[in-house]
């Protein structure tokens, strides 16, 4: 399979007044930039379009190269030529989140009326919020439906949230180790990794741009996150109680573990790459998800959805488990949709959507193909 070689992030700005758009706390905000990539070829009737959400930590370079980069986008074993979204077949188009902080607006953008960064004056946005902007997007290419919609982790979410907004806007969904609202547990974690870029001193409130960045309660952050997207066995497997120091323990505080040193360089890796306070901003976002916020209940939640759904979820993946997919499910089929759902048997945990390639490539492959082979029906 052929790669995508050098692509380049675009930007589009919407909402140019100040305060044009509402959001669900009813704050109001404005401009939106959009930062996105796309790859690939929109037909003709523009009928080939895939939009993918991305996860927490991700962005819009979800595949290729950008110019002088040795690692490709966050995706690009499941994006390109012959892979599974086939960009030989489909447009791919992948957006920054609202709130985000690689090209879309954000904490670290500048406020309009102060003519410095947001940081904590940035309004709370939600996952609905999210939507809003990335369909404002989708507009602003022209598609009216698009052929699928994909996400994983938090962009599972945004998946849900989209085919119940626009119901009439998308073919198909495809939800990958996500889930229909937030638990304890995984508030819990969320609220750990945010006292920890709180409790930082260089945080300052959020008043840290131009400054020392809050370093090290980024990196205790990123190590947390870090161990729940690995399953017990995954991390047994690539460390165990392998030691640094080949010969014994140090008895002291220093890194003896390979997981120890593995958990500081993830943490040491992040810090250079995303910004504190967006974290603090798109973790909350995934806190206050709830699709039965409503409705009160999950069948109701989903009624207004149109089209047809794949399931994947991880067995291995204690974050987002697979007993909370099989509720969305069963969810879906109450309301007589066109469901399909898998579980993949991984010892990769929740970060299984990133590594699992083979598996999930045959399954979404196949899904798409029937939506590909309707749409060309109705051209020809």
């Amino acid at each position: 399979m052929a790669d995508l070689g050098t692509v380049k992030t675009q930007f589009v700005t919407f909402c140019e007044t100040p305060n044009e758009l509402l959001l669900k706390s009813g704050e109001k905000l404005g401009p939106i930039t959009v930062a996105y990539e796309t790859y690939g070829q929109l037909n003709a009737d523009k009928s080939n379009a895939i939009l993918i959400f991305h996860s927490l930590t991700s962005d819009a370079h979800a595949a290729g190269f950008h110019e002088g980069d040795k690692k490709p986008g966050w995706w690009d074993p499941m994006i390109g030529p012959g892979k599974a979204f086939d960009t030989d077949k489909y447009f791919v188009i992948c957006a920054n989140v609202l709130g985000g902080c690689k090209g879309s607006t954000g904490p670290a953008s500048t406020n309009p009326k102060t003519g410095q960064p947001y940081g904590l004056g940035f309004p709370v946005v939600t996952i609905e919020d999210m939507c809003v902007p990335q369909k404002m997007l989708i507009d602003h290419l022209g598609i009216k439906k698009l052929m699928n919609i994909a996400g994983g982790s938090m962009g599972g979410l945004l998946a849900q949230k989209w085919a119940i907004m626009y119901p009439e806007s998308t073919e198909s969904c495809i939800l990958i180790a996500t889930n229909t609202r937030h638990t304890a547990q995984q508030i819990a974690l969320h609220e750990v990794a945010r006292q920890a870029i709180m409790s930082d001193p260089d945080w300052e409130n959020g008043v840290y741009y131009n400054r020392t960045i809050p370093a090290r309660g980024m990196a205790v952050a990123r190590m947390i996150g870090h161990i729940t997207y690995m399953s017990e066995k995954s991390m047994d497997e690539k460390f165990g109680r392998k030691l640094m120091r080949k010969e014994k323990v140090g008895y002291d505080f220093s890194t003896d573990f390979e997981v120890e040193s593995y958990l500081k360089y993830r943490g040491e890796s992040f810090v250079q790459r995303f910004d504190a306070n967006s974290y603090l901003y798109l973790s909350k976002a995934l806190d206050y998800f709830d699709l039965t916020e409503e409705t009160g209940d999950l069948i109701e939640a989903f009624k207004p959805a149109k089209c047809a759904f794949l399931v994947v979820s991880f067995s291995s993946d204690w974050l987002y488990p697979p007993y909370q997919s099989q509720q969305m499910v069963k969810a879906l089929k109450a309301n007589d949709l066109d469901v399909s759902a898998i579980l993949i048997e991984s010892s990769y945990g929740h970060d299984a959507f990133l590594i699992e390639v083979d598996n999930q490539s045959k399954v979404v492959s196949h899904f798409l193909q029937r939506f590909e082979k309707k749409s060309n029906a109705v051209r020809s």
